[in-house]
């Protein structure tokens, strides 16, 4: 039987570059997926459903609220977003890793329903360069632009201290090695490694090998 997967939260600031840094490293390990969110808010031009979130009227996200079938939900910016419980579980289940690229409230929501998951925060290394690349998507209004700024401050950067790893995203391929990092450091701990150091002291010994 496969060994569970890891369950990794992934958050930070709108413009962070927490999507591309966990697509990143997706794409150069089979052994990682990326949770797609369901969300109420309306989709966007180029979005698909069902790759970059499950679009959902918010009627039918609430609905799934009261049956329980979320990990995590929130509301941000007015809008529902959450994790469906059926794929994270079946993924973890066949031994992968799942990122799930979440807000901080969401974040809080997992670590006390799954204690094992790894709280991973992505911040941008400067305010300037955060306000910078939000413009630069040209995918909101000045004024949502602001609103995001204004919770990155006030709701996101002042919980970065209550994840176990920080990021600093300066580019995308640094910071995607330094989540596999994070993510293969946990198997290569003594006692995972314990069974294989036992198998090869069985096998010397087996081989008349002794100590010189």
């Amino acid at each position: 039987m496969s060994k569970r997967g890891r369950l990794v939260v992934l958050s930070g600031p709108s413009g962070a570059g927490k999507d591309t840094v966990a697509g990143k490293l997706a794409e150069s390990d089979p052994c990682v997926v990326i949770s797609v969110s369901a969300t109420s808010r309306p989709k966007r031009e180029g979005e698909a459903d069902g790759v970059d979130y499950h679009f959902l009227s918010r009627e039918d996200f609430e609905a799934k609220i009261d049956a329980g079938e979320f990990l995590e939900h929130a509301l941000y910016n007015g809008n529902y977003y959450g994790t469906l419980r059926a794929p994270v579980e079946q993924c973890r289940s066949m031994g992968r890793h799942v990122i799930l690229v979440i807000e901080v409230k969401g974040a809080k929501d997992i670590r006390l329903r799954n204690p094992d998951a790894v709280l991973v925060f992505v911040t941008p290394p400067s305010f300037s360069e955060l306000k910078a690349r939000l413009e630069s998507r040209r995918t909101e209004s000045r004024d949502d632009i602001q609103r995001r700024l204004n919770i990155a401050v006030t709701e996101e950067l002042p919980l970065a201290k209550q994840y176990d790893y920080i990021i600093v995203n300066h580019t995308v391929g640094e910071s995607a090695a330094e989540l596999g990092a994070i993510i293969t450091a946990p198997q290569c701990r003594r006692e995972d490694r314990n069974g294989l150091i036992g198998k090869i002291l069985q096998d010397a010994k087996a081989e008349n090998v002794s100590a010189y």
